[in-house]
């Protein structure tokens, strides 16, 4: 992420907006303020790795072409998966969102926030396309990989919740102790 170097920042102030908002978020969905508060950093996450300028930007000037990649518009070939690279990174990048998304009550805010989600990479690869001054590419790869990631996570939450459910235990979200305190 040395290229991106409003990274590091982008996620401190994801993760202080992610406390900020966890109780409202989880009243909102609803959620417990842990699993609200991972689901606020995901979002705060990928707007800091996507959709703040790049190295060059920041020091020589450097911006986008003004053009959109459509060389790739399916899954990434097994071939590009090798390692941590573009491909790999943008795919990872929306496993926690996806995962996190697992633990959000069926309602009509939770299929608002799956159509946002699947939504977002197009939104990030037009806004990179529009805002050339942050020296970003618009690839219909990267939407490709994006949406891999956000399914993977879905998948591995929903498979985490159905082996959880099978075992007899009730699902918990992220965040959430066993302890209860004591009884009323």
């Amino acid at each position: 992420m040395s290229n991106v170097p409003w990274f590091a920042p982008g996620v401190l102030v994801s993760a202080a907006v992610a406390v900020v908002m966890a109780v409202p978020v989880g009243r909102a969905l609803p959620l417990r303020p842990a699993a609200a508060g991972v689901l606020v950093l995901s979002f705060g996450i990928v707007i800091s790795a996507t959709m703040t300028p790049l190295r060059l930007a920041l020091e020589a000037g450097a911006v986008g072409t003004g053009i959109c990649d459509f060389s790739r518009l399916g899954i990434a070939p097994f071939a590009e998966l090798d390692g941590l690279n573009d491909t790999t990174l943008n795919i990872l990048l929306f496993v926690p969102l996806g995962l996190t998304l697992c633990f959000v009550p069926w309602s009509w805010r939770k299929a608002g926030l799956l159509f946002a989600s699947m939504a977002f990479p197009f939104v990030i690869e037009i806004f990179q396309l529009l805002v050339s001054s942050l020296a970003r590419g618009c690839q219909s790869a990267d939407v490709a990989d994006n949406l891999t990631g956000l399914f993977v996570g879905l998948a591995i939450g929903t498979a985490s919740r159905l082996i959880v459910r099978g075992s007899g235990q009730q699902p918990r979200a992220p965040g959430h102790s066993r302890y209860r305190g004591p009884s009323p």
